[in-house]
């Protein structure tokens, strides 16, 4: 039976990163999972800080080709409700930045990471299912579809929503759905997108908008499930027209590319992210609606997280307790994230007057003033980074007081 020093589950984006990370450190890694059945036509927005922990793992060369950069982001009020709320524009240049981000096709971003696994000398790619695991205070083993088993000190769960990783380890988990599917497309249009991602907030939930290279960008549209299903009933010609028709023309004729697909809304938040020689990352931990360029950048967090507590190998046996200490790290800023992002994609959704104005006036305020809208942005590109420098700022005052 081959032995690792970590055995990660689930091959999709979340879990490869992890494993080139992990291997990079120095560990002998095994990444489990079957190659996906059909591509991903979603793309994926790298926030800043992503983009920077991409370089550190040379893999931004290869990918940066792939990508366009999100200098602007916009938010459009477009309800007909009687409170609605005015454009608010973050500008990346108002923070220092010549991107928040950048934009990157799933599909070819998998690929890369599948031909940077294969350069490392201590990453084992094993292409069949685990179908059990058994858990003991030293190790964690491993029982594969082909009839093999293997094992490892740390095991770690990047495999879905429906992770049995997390079922081997006990983990609950708390899950809410939402009246509303989203339709994933890309398409061309006629006029220059100029690197900004505009997201349009309507009463079923955000129609975002993000650049691709050239004139093309992608779509996540967010509706009722009858009108989701209506919409991928059209045919191409009557598609095109209908995202055109929804973006007000901002950036001319539209044509869509290929075929859309579309995603249930639901969120879920596991109960624990570690328990000993478990660890749940990406969505086997925590997922909700695709609001805000939130998903990914969350789940390579988890991954930075878990790399800074193990450290480079030493090449002794890993320690019993990284999974508790990896929940205690990452529960403050997913549980932050998720319950933000719960409250605004549930505010899109109320009819209630009062909520109606309190979003409008928040979308005001941001609009107006300067400095909150970057202690914002700050936020969102380097999370933690606001409360760092409210600390700072406090401390300033305190040390110019006392002396």
């Amino acid at each position: 039976m081959d032995h690792f020093d970590i055995a990660i589950i689930g091959a999709g984006l979340a879990g490869s990163l992890a494993t080139i990370a992990l291997a990079d450190a120095g560990y002998r890694v095994a990444l489990i999972g079957p190659e996906p059945a059909v591509a991903d036509g979603r793309t994926t927005a790298l926030m800043d800080q992503s983009i920077e922990y991409l370089k550190t793992l040379n893999l931004w060369e290869k990918v940066e080709p792939l990508t366009a950069p999100l200098s602007t982001m916009r938010i459009l009020d477009g309800t007909n409700r009687l409170l609605r709320a005015p454009p608010v524009n973050f500008r990346a240049s108002e923070v220092g930045l010549d991107a928040f981000g950048y934009n990157i096709p799933n599909a070819p971003f998998i690929d890369i990471l599948c031909h940077r696994a294969e350069e490392s000398p201590t990453l084992t790619r094993i292409t069949t299912s685990a179908i059990g695991f058994e858990l003991s205070d030293a190790v964690a083993t491993i029982e594969l579809a082909n009839g093999s088993q293997c094992s490892a000190y740390l095991l770690v769960g990047a495999d879905g929503r429906r992770s049995p990783v997390r079922e081997a380890a006990k983990i609950s988990v708390s899950t809410w759905s939402y009246p509303q599917t989203a339709v994933v497309l890309n398409f061309a249009h006629e006029l220059p997108h100029q690197n900004i991602s505009t997201e349009f907030h309507t009463e079923s939930g955000p129609f975002t908008q993000v650049p691709l290279p050239g004139n093309r960008s992608s779509l996540v549209w967010v509706r009722k499930p009858e009108d989701a299903a209506q919409t991928l009933t059209l045919d191409l010609a009557a598609l095109s027209r209908a995202v055109e028709d929804r973006m007000q023309s901002i950036l001319g004729k539209v044509t869509v590319e290929g075929t859309p697909q579309s995603f249930p809304l639901s969120g879920m938040t596991a109960q624990r992210f570690g328990k000993g020689r478990v660890v749940l990352l990406g969505e086997a931990a925590h997922a909700f609606p695709p609001i805000g360029a939130q998903g990914l950048n969350l789940s390579l967090r988890d991954v930075m997280t878990l790399v800074d507590i193990i450290g480079v190998s030493s090449g002794e046996p890993l320690a019993g307790d990284i999974g508790d200490r990896f929940d205690s790290r990452r529960r403050p800023d997913i549980i932050s994230r998720t319950a933000s992002v719960d409250l605004l994609n549930r505010s899109l959704l109320s009819g209630f007057l009062p909520v109606q104005a309190l979003r409008a006036l928040g979308l005001h305020v941001l609009s107006a003033v300067g400095p909150l809208r970057s202690l914002l942005m700050r936020e969102g590109v380097h999370p933690g980074s606001a409360l760092n420098a409210f600390k700072e700022g406090l401390r300033e005052k305190i040390g110019r007081k006392s002396a």
